[in-house]
């Protein structure tokens, strides 16, 4: 099977906890990105829940994208 780069940008802290944790389950972050992938693929969704509030805002949203917490 052919292979391809995939690049992704995240937050610095993110990554280094992102990659402590796969390197806990015995696996690098290129596996678990697969192992996300092919779960996607196959169930043809995102394997968790994803919502939003009903109130939307500009900043609510960025602020849940940089992982931010209220309070």
């Amino acid at each position: 099977m052919a292979q391809a780069t995939f690049s992704v940008r995240m937050d610095a802290i993110l990554k280094r906890e992102f990659e402590e944790l796969c390197n806990e389950f015995g696996m690098n972050m290129s596996t678990a990105i697969n192992v996300f992938a092919r779960a996607v693929v196959r169930e043809k969704k995102i394997p968790f829940e994803i919502t939003a509030s009903n109130e939307l805002t500009r900043e609510s949203l960025m602020s849940s994208f940089k992982g931010e917490r209220d309070g």
